[in-house]
């Protein structure tokens, strides 16, 4: 299957002439023309690789790029304009994968996307059935199977979500706000006793029945899941 890559790109000329070289190397390509909707479509649909121009509208692509770090890892090539030294440091140190400064030749941009695309791949391949656990509290990335001492635990998506958040930051506290960002997306808008409300539910499915309580709630900053010592 051939991967799929977003182009957030304001110059419609070079975002056509990306899709269409793109598309000739047998790539999937989606476009977007400002840093909020690139944002919107990156977080929201399975994309394999970004290219991401710096200068962008409504959100540049630092700021795209910073928001985006902090639930996914696609692969993010920026464009960068000549002689931005800050843009490629700024770029590089919120987590961009390459850069590639403009005008640049289509033929060094498409080995630049093959190799973020092997490096990708190797680094899904070691994540491949990734384990978590708090106690007997086990969880696995890939299958989705949650038990806790060997009794499987059913979850609805967003309890699943939160629940790996709170095993991948165990023994430390995560703020409310954190929570947000992280497992209902940084523009939510909703009720924010969504989360008081989900952890309650996860909290009878992962603790009720069980000798130790895994899930504490530390008042007036947020909750934490801990090893029991």
């Amino acid at each position: 299957m051939s991967a799929t890559i977003l182009v957030v790109e304001d110059e419609l000329q070079i975002a056509r002439v990306l899709k269409v070289e793109l598309e000739y190397e047998g790539y999937h390509v989606m476009v977007e023309h400002n840093g909020r909707s690139g944002l919107e479509t990156a977080l929201n649909s399975d994309i394999d690789l970004i290219l991401l121009d710096v200068m962008l509208p409504e959100l540049n692509g630092i700021e795209v790029l910073r928001r985006l770090r902090k639930v996914s890892d696609t692969p993010v090539i920026l464009l960068t304009a000549r002689n931005t030294t800050f843009d490629k440091v700024a770029g590089l140190d919120q987590g961009a994968n390459d850069y590639v400064t403009k005008p640049f030749e289509i033929e060094e941009l498409l080995a630049r996307i093959r190799a973020c695309l092997r490096q990708s791949g190797a680094t899904r391949k070691k994540k491949n059935d990734v384990i978590l656990s708090v106690g007997d509290l086990m969880l696995n990335t890939e299958t989705r199977e949650v038990t806790r001492s060997g009794v499987s635990i059913s979850l609805t998506p967003k309890e699943y979500d939160l629940l790996v958040y709170l095993m991948i930051n165990k023994n430390k506290v995560v703020t409310r706000e954190n929570i947000l960002i992280n497992v209902w997306r940084y523009d939510y808008e909703g009720e924010t006793n969504v989360i008081d409300v989900t952890i309650r539910h996860l909290r009878k499915k992962a603790d009720e029945g069980f000798p130790t309580q895994l899930i504490t709630t530390v008042r007036g900053i947020g909750y934490t899941i801990r090893e029991q010592t």
